[in-house]
């Protein structure tokens, strides 16, 4: 069972973040928090299979819902809410375990306030993001894009985006990272939706989708971790 971890926004307001221990055998004494997209929580099924695949894989992972979502309300939180509360969970965990191994990401809109985040540059040194499925524009609009910020990371980023990803594919999503200066490795994930899933015809079972998928974002990890040393 994940270890409960209080993390306080304000004297009268406070979120609840889930430690998953990685498990024993080779590690890198990496951590890596993950927020969720903004329709579900950290106990969804992807957020919970995602945690548990990767603390197997000797990675310690941190999920954690946004405000809005910890006391029940559906409609997200304001920009700078979101934000504040990124950075409150990064200065809790670093608290609980000081290390320069840390790197954050998420889900989607989870995903995209961790690198606004990174992007402000004022939470210290991070190992790197990791993306699942970035939002780059609303579906059917592929002129809203969600890239102002990227010209101001300096942070290695991951970002696995599927083939038919309504909120961007691959190939849009790289059209948008050209130019920026952006230190990014993008994995397609061949035939997957916003949340990875694939059809039938695609002829791969989910659980294996997935499993190259937490592989990487370990294999990923890992690298920047020798890297940073």
């Amino acid at each position: 069972m994940p270890e409960a971890i209080p993390i306080e926004l304000t004297p009268t307001r406070h979120v609840t973040a889930l430690l998953y221990g990685a498990a024993a055998g080779p590690r890198g004494s990496i951590t890596l928090i993950l927020a969720p997209g903004a329709g579900a929580g950290q106990r969804s099924p992807f957020m919970t299979r995602f945690a548990a695949a990767l603390a197997v894989r000797g990675i310690d992972i941190v999920t954690f819902d946004f405000p809005y979502r910890e006391e029940g309300r559906a409609i997200p939180d304001a920009n700078g809410i979101l934000e504040a509360c990124w950075r409150a969970v990064i200065d809790g965990v670093r608290r609980l375990a000081p290390s320069e191994k840390l790197a954050i990401g998420g889900k989607s809109m989870g995903g995209r306030i961790a690198s606004q985040v990174a992007a402000a540059g004022d939470v210290g040194k991070l190992l790197g993001l990791v993306l699942l499925g970035y939002p780059l524009h609303p579906p059917g609009k592929p002129q809203q894009l969600r890239t102002r910020h990227f010209t101001r990371l300096a942070v290695p980023a991951l970002f696995m985006q599927g083939t038919r990803d309504a909120f961007g594919t691959p190939e849009e999503l790289g059209g948008a990272l050209d130019g920026t200066g952006v230190w990014a490795t993008l994995y397609p994930v061949a035939d997957g939706d916003h949340s990875f899933n694939v059809p039938k015809r695609a002829g791969r079972a989910p659980d294996t989708v997935e499993a190259e998928i937490q592989d990487r974002i370990r294999d990923w990890l890992f690298e920047r971790a020798a890297a940073a040393r």
